[in-house]
């Protein structure tokens, strides 16, 4: 999974934890880029009476750098309040949620959106902006897709924001990932053979909180302009998300309630995908959530020298000869992942940020966004698509994998051949939950507690 309860702590406090984040020039908008964060992962749509929600303790930022150095020189903070209007009912909605004003829902958030620049100028882009109800069900939230839309706040400056419940884009198959490194169209070949099979979506049927973000690219860059040329290196932004908590929690007199006191702290933060995931080992998993960008040096080494890559020819013996006999740092996953790759390495292309090593999703505003998208993204001859930013409908797993198989060393080592079984290395998983938007936010609409149908079982 992207980043799905990827660390022990980070595990215990899903309203904090980060999923994905997505970063692309805008299709429908050029002239801007949508960032989208996600948060609580795993979310069953049947999960009443106390349906998911942001926490309001927790400070929520979209974090851009564009000088290099990997500290944030634009910040969009998000911090969301909640209303209980009656207190004398269990229930998330006493009738029919027809409008985002409606007395019917017991339970509606807020939030305030905030832009702090690297000089310390901080400046209050909207408050009192309202979050969508949960889709608890056909009764509940009719006309759902009506509901979220009137969610979507115009800010002055060309901007436009939401935040709130939408479909899960990302999809991996869990099960088999998680169970020995398998992957299910290769199990005949796995060190524990099984009988070969399609992959599995294992975050279908399953919904995430969204903070969605559109703004200029003029918001974005350093100087302020509109890059146009790819080799423009102030056309490169570095871009992740982090929650924050305060030091300490007390709890007070009154049962059940806390407060929190304190400096503020990161809990949990996401640059590329499956980063801290699967590069990062366990026991520094939850200490490289806590720290910035600009100290991901201490885990270069882990980039260099990936522990799936030296899994992958264990447990597929004989499938992987060229990949076990090649002892070089891997350059090729240090320039995606913690440099950008520089011009010269793919032709045409370039989303270098400087030597600074850094887990940024590096964005190169000059590329316009495809007319024909891959899902394989810049491998695949899409520079639109991962890893230059990250679209929606990007197969990151894919991807990953097979640059970590080798498919990508040939770029920085034209003595390396790839395994024949590189270039159609999948999990063949694909994504079965609602489909995308072709707008903002572009995430697909959640899906419903009445609508879910629960999974089954097997021994």
């Amino acid at each position: 999974m992207s980043s799905h309860r990827e660390a022990p702590e980070i595990s215990n406090d899903p309203a904090a934890d980060n999923t994905d984040l997505y970063a692309f020039v805008s299709p429908d908008r050029p002239d801007t880029v949508t960032i989208l964060a996600n948060f609580i992962p795993f979310q069953n749509p049947q999960g009443g009476p106390n349906f998911y929600e942001f926490a309001e303790d927790v400070r929520y930022d979209i974090n851009i750098a564009n000088r290099g150095d990997a500290k944030p020189d634009v910040t969009y903070r998000f911090r969301f309040s909640t209303t209980i209007r009656n207190p004398d009912t269990f229930l998330y909605n006493t009738g029919p949620i027809t409008s985002l004003t409606s007395a019917a829902w017991n339970r509606p958030q807020t939030y305030t959106v905030t832009r702090i620049t690297r000089s310390g100028e901080s400046t209050v882009l909207g408050k009192g902006l309202p979050v969508p109800p949960v889709n608890v069900g056909v009764r509940s939230t009719p006309n759902y897709e009506a509901l979220a839309a009137s969610a979507v706040c115009r800010l002055r400056g060309g901007r436009q924001v939401f935040a709130g419940q939408r479909a899960e884009a990302f999809f991996v198959d869990l099960g088999s990932i998680f169970d020995l490194a398998a992957l299910r169209p290769f199990n005949p070949a796995h060190l524990i053979p099984l009988a070969a099979a399609p992959g599995l979506d294992g975050t279908g049927g399953l919904n995430v909180h969204t903070i969605a973000l559109q703004v200029p690219i003029t918001d974005l860059t350093r100087g302020g302009g509109r890059p146009t040329d790819v080799a423009d290196p102030t056309a490169v932004i570095g871009i992740w998300a982090t929650a924050s908590r305060r030091t300490a929690t007390i709890r007070g007199e009154t049962p059940g309630r806390t407060v929190s006191i304190g400096p503020w702290v990161q809990v949990s933060r996401l640059g590329n995908p499956l980063f801290n995931e699967v590069v990062v080992p366990m026991s520094r998993k939850d200490e490289w959530n806590a720290e910035g960008p600009d100290k991901d040096s201490e885990y270069a080494g882990y980039v260099a020298d990936p522990e799936l890559a030296r899994l992958l020819p264990v447990l597929y013996p004989g499938v992987f000869p060229n990949l076990s006999a090649y002892r070089k740092p891997r350059a090729d996953l240090a320039a995606i992942l913690l440099t950008g790759i520089p011009t010269g390495v793919v032709p045409g292309f370039q989303n270098f940020t400087g030597p600074t090593q850094a887990d940024l999703l590096r964005l190169n505003v000059a590329v316009p966004p495809s007319a024909t998208p891959n899902p394989l993204g810049l491998v695949a001859g899409d520079p639109a698509g991962f890893p230059n930013g990250r679209r929606v409908g990007d197969d990151v797993t894919t991807i990953e994998l097979r640059a970590v198989a080798g498919l990508t060393i040939p770029l920085v080592d034209s003595t390396f051949t790839p395994d024949a079984v590189v270039a159609g290395l999948s999990d063949g998983s694909t994504n079965t939950n609602p489909p995308t938007l072709a707008t903002f936010p572009y995430l697909g609409t959640p899906i419903g507690g009445y609508q879910a149908i629960p999974g089954s079982f097997a021994s």
